[in-house]
């Protein structure tokens, strides 16, 4: 017979006490039963609270802690009210209530000072994700048990973990002096603790103090270059990093992190140094992959592909190799080499099977294998399958289905703005492609009727008005884009270019292809962009430099080399414009501005 309770009062403490063992035994068989192990036999009444903190270690904890507290324990009695604490931390976390666990088991740790407690507070505090709270709980935890190793770097991570990591130091030294203690894994511990806290700086300086006393322990000196490399102190990092490698010859991790410092000045500068460890270690494999990354980088692409081929001869089956050279191959445009990589990924583990898929249909469509290209898009899915569908759209106007292509853009499932956009933009360039800029103009001007500050809208449409000769609307979208994004670099070139195109107020035309060059130092197209204005400015020898660098940074661009080719022309370098357009012509046949040039100059 349940008991009368008052209602908006819950019994507590004091109703524990005068119901004693009856209601003490009924809420461990509520615990019991909560906990889902009905039919395992039960344990006795815990009698101590020792007994009752090691009664339910919970599994999904995964924290390591010593078998038992190396100290002396308190003998404290299991109270009624004790023991109800504890089964309402238990029940708590049996239902899900992981912040109530924690503050239950942290207010026992305060009043029986044992150890056990402790260490339990500590793991729920951490299964709550209660920083705070664990911070409290380790804190009893080292001081009650205070020669355990586990419970020192308990308190130290709970302190780092707290944005307080130099409070951390004589807690990690004690971990660190612990005879017999691991210090090179001890050292790789603590950096990543420590690379969890965003105070780089204090990461830095606790590191820093660690490492003295251990001048030649590489481990040390890597952690402390790694943290020196976060805090942008680069000097420190390559001079800690070399320490290290030193200690350690040929250790590929420090090689690697090395060559990461060297990075911040230059890819080449990574590449070259990767390059001379790769000679005196030839099967270092990490060291080859990143150095074919870097050469990637440095756009050398044939010899980035030779170097993943190198890997690819000696793990057929490394997904990330295989990987690399099928897409180093797509930018090569072997499309044989990049099709049988991508085949061979669809037996591998691939953890991206839709990308995969996804390429594959690049790969098809771009030897016009048309059909078999929506073959592969259709079977992409996942968040990939959005970009699929506007590639299928793509394809069906290629094959001439120019109302089949828009049906599937206009019915695409577009859950955010910007996938709404990317539809509409993709409907105007295939309306653009198929030589209708009138049409493509209003798709984009219907879109900005429900997205009116949308840069990306903004700019296609300030392009599409130069198609039609609408200089005023093409003007005034960019000068929109540049309000609604001040750091749109191809919005300032957009505007320049064409100032200088048409030969008017090349003064501000210089100044806005300026801003965007200090935007982006290497885009190839601004680079061309300043090149031009200087030579409508007379300038043919300055427009000479930058042409040149856009034309080698831009790997050959048709309207790069038209404008190159005129400029040359103009200096009376006659076959070398020829030359320059010959080639260009080759890759290109068709393009207009390459044509037209041509045709100016040939007459």
């Amino acid at each position: 017979m349940n008991e009368p309770v008052e209602p908006g009062r819950q019994r507590g403490p004091a109703h524990f006490v005068a119901l004693g063992g009856r209601v003490a035994l009924v809420a461990a068989l509520a615990l019991f039963a909560a906990s889902g192990c009905a039919q395992q036999p039960a344990k006795p009444a815990p009698a101590t609270v020792a007994a009752a903190a090691d009664a339910d270690d919970d599994d999904d904890v995964d924290v390591m802690v010593e078998s038992a507290p190396s100290g002396a324990l308190p003998d404290q009695e299991l109270t009624a009210a004790l023991l109800y604490e504890f089964l309402v931390a238990e029940l708590s976390l049996q239902r899900g209530d992981r912040a109530t666990a924690a503050r239950q088991y942290v207010d026992l740790a305060r009043k029986t000072r044992d150890p056990r407690v402790a260490r339990r507070a500590v793991e729920l505090s951490r299964f709550a994700n209660d920083v705070q709270l664990g911070a409290e709980a380790a804190k009893i935890w080292a001081e009650t048990d205070p020669t355990s190793v586990t419970a020192q770097s308990q308190l130290a991570i709970a302190v780092i973990l707290s944005g307080r990591a130099d409070e951390a130091v004589p807690y990690l030294q004690r971990v660190l002096a612990t005879p017999g203690a691991n210090v090179e894994q001890a050292f790789t511990q603590i950096g990543q603790v420590l690379g969890q806290q965003p105070d780089r700086a204090a990461t830095l300086r606790v590191l820093q103090k660690l490492a003295e006393p251990y001048p030649n322990e590489p481990r040390a000196r890597f952690e402390v270059a790694r943290a020196a490399l976060a805090a942008n102190e680069d000097a420190l990092a390559l001079a800690e990093v070399q320490r290290a490698a030193k200690l350690r010859p040929g250790w590929e991790q420090a090689a690697l992190l090395e060559a990461l410092v060297l990075q911040r000045k230059s890819n080449g500068a990574a590449a070259d140094f990767l390059a001379g460890f790769l000679k005196a270690y030839p099967n270092a494999r990490d060291a080859r992959l990143q150095y074919a990354r870097y050469l990637f980088l440095e756009r050398k692409y044939p010899e980035a592909r030779a170097e993943f081929q190198k890997l690819l001869a000696d793990f057929p089956d490394n997904v990330d190799v295989v990987f690399s050279v099928a897409v180093l191959s797509m930018q090569l445009e072997d499309w044989p080499l990049a099709e049988a990589n991508l085949k061979r990924l669809l037996d591998l583990p691939v953890r991206d099977r839709n990308t995969v898929l996804l390429y594959l249909g690049q790969v098809a469509e771009a030897q016009k294998r048309y059909d078999e290209a929506l073959g592969w898009y259709r079977q992409v899915g996942g968040e990939p399958a959005f970009r699929a569908q506007i590639l299928q759209a793509q394809v069906l106007a290629k094959q001439g289905d120019l109302a089949g292509a828009r049906q599937l853009l206009q019915k695409a499932d577009a859950t955010r703005n910007e996938q709404r956009v990317q539809l509409i933009l993709a409907e105007a360039q295939i309306l653009r492609d198929a030589n209708q800029p009138k049409e493509a103009f209003l798709v984009v001007e219907r879109g900005l009727d429900r997205l009116p500050e949308n840069p990306d809208l903004l700019y296609d449409y300030a392009m599409l008005a130069e198609k039609l000769d609408r200089v005023d609307i093409m003007e005034s979208s960019l000068r929109k884009v540049m309000r609604v994004k001040p750091d749109h670099a191809h919005a300032y070139n957009a505007l320049g270019y064409t100032l200088a195109d048409r030969n008017q107020r090349l003064g501000e035309a210089k100044e806005l292809i300026e801003k965007a060059l200090a935007l982006e130092p290497d885009n190839p197209m601004i680079i061309d962009s300043m090149g031009w204005v200087l030579f409508r400015m007379g300038d043919s020898q300055g427009a000479l430099k930058y042409l040149q660098r856009a034309y080698d940074l831009g790997r050959k661009d048709p309207e790069i080399a038209a404008h190159l080719g005129e400029v040359l022309w103009s200096l009376g370098r006659r076959k070398e414009a020829m030359a320059v357009w010959n080639e260009a012509v080759s890759r290109a046949p068709g393009n207009d501005v390459l044509v037209n040039t041509i045709g100016r100059f040939k007459q």
